[in-house]
């Protein structure tokens, strides 16, 4: 039981510091180059989500140690789903598409597109949250993605700059964009179907 606790632990922290990384180097570099502008880069979801991660993955580490770890169950579940939404949509709605840097540093994509929502998912699955939480409420998880494209959708129209292609109606209209973020938000109501199947059945229902 120890052994295992260590390893938990170490696990979040190991990826919890991985993120962490990533996130800074983007920073640094943009900023070396001179074309760091915060407003924009917190205003992608990749990088919102990833800073959830590299905190949650954290406070779970330390909960873990002090025996509390099952306090994080909803939060983590949820985080779950947002880093999710950033592996799979970035896999279907950028990957291919030749041209597009999201990232000042390749390894920062890596890291943050695919080895983090990989990371957080086998996290999620080795170390179950031990109450069963409730499909129905849990859609209140959805709050984040829906204000963040809200969000995204009236800024880039007061000044022209959107964080994804996929949301710029300049390039293919506002009929694309609804249809991508139908897409997008049927896709979150599935994931959230998924991890809350997923939490340890059984268990204290929430």
């Amino acid at each position: 039981m120890k052994q295992n606790k260590k390893f938990l632990i170490g696990y979040k922290l190991f990826f919890s510091l991985l993120g962490f990384g990533a996130i800074i180097t983007e920073i640094a570099t943009t900023v070396e180059r001179g074309n760091f502008s915060p407003t924009n880069f917190f205003s992608y979801f990749t990088i919102e989500t990833n800073i959830l991660v590299t905190l949650t993955l954290l406070l779970s580490a330390i909960a873990i140690a002090a025996g509390k770890n099952s306090k994080l169950d909803t939060l983590r579940s949820a985080v779950t789903v947002y880093i999710l939404i950033v592996g799979i949509g970035f896999s279907v709605l950028l990957a291919g598409i030749e041209g597009i840097v999201l990232t000042a540093v390749p390894w920062d994509n890596t890291v943050l597109h695919y080895i983090l929502p990989i990371a957080v998912l086998v996290d999620f699955l080795i170390d179950r949250p031990k109450r069963k939480l409730s499909f129905k409420k849990s859609l209140v998880w959805l709050l984040f993605p829906v204000t963040y494209l809200i969000y995204s959708l009236l800024r880039g129209g007061l000044i022209g700059w959107y964080p994804y292609p996929f949301l710029n109606p300049d390039i293919e209209g506002y009929g694309a964009v609804a249809i991508t973020v139908a897409g997008l938000l049927a896709l979150s109501l599935v994931l959230i179907w998924i991890v809350t199947r997923l939490t340890v059945s059984g268990g204290k229902k929430s």
